[in-house]
């Protein structure tokens, strides 16, 4: 015949881990669920920098050719690109904004660069470059429509 003790033993022992399974089991599928979250995170995640890397594909504008080589009339404005890498009226036009007492409308610009600001066709060209010089970081554009630098 067993020992009634020991039996007891072995009977609040296998409660212990029958207790322990459980805590396990749902330990188990909380760490599952946890998982299966971030496998839904990273795949909406690669979807999104796929998106988006369109759509500055898309938004950045052709490269020009020359010599069979892309080049960009106006770059983007980022640390390495200096101001000398533009041409020569687009550093005219920054320099008027920068000489300027505060921010400035482009018929100020005008006066300043040498453009007959009472032909409205000679003026208009003009916001043209002004305009891709604020798309491309080298000026702001403030929201009354004055031009400024901008640092």
């Amino acid at each position: 015949m067993l020992d009634p003790e020991l039996l007891e033993r072995i009977t609040a022992r296998r409660a212990e881990l029958d207790e322990l399974e459980d805590q396990l089991a749902k330990r188990l599928a909380e760490v599952r669920a946890e998982r299966d979250e971030l496998a839904v995170a990273e795949r909406v995640l690669e979807r999104m920098a796929g998106q988006l890397a369109e759509e500055r594909a898309s938004a950045a504008p052709p490269p020009g050719q020359v010599a069979g080589r892309a080049v960009m009339l106006i770059p983007h404005r980022e640390s390495g690109v200096e101001e000398g890498s533009l041409p020569w009226d687009y550093q005219r036009i920054i320099s008027a904004v920068r000489q300027a007492a505060g921010p400035v409308m482009a018929r100020e610009v005008g006066e300043v660069v040498g453009v007959d600001i009472s032909v409205k066709a000679e003026l208009e060209p003009l916001r043209s470059k002004l305009i891709r010089l604020v798309d491309r970081g080298w000026l702001r554009k403030l929201p009354d429509g004055r031009f400024t630098t901008r640092l």
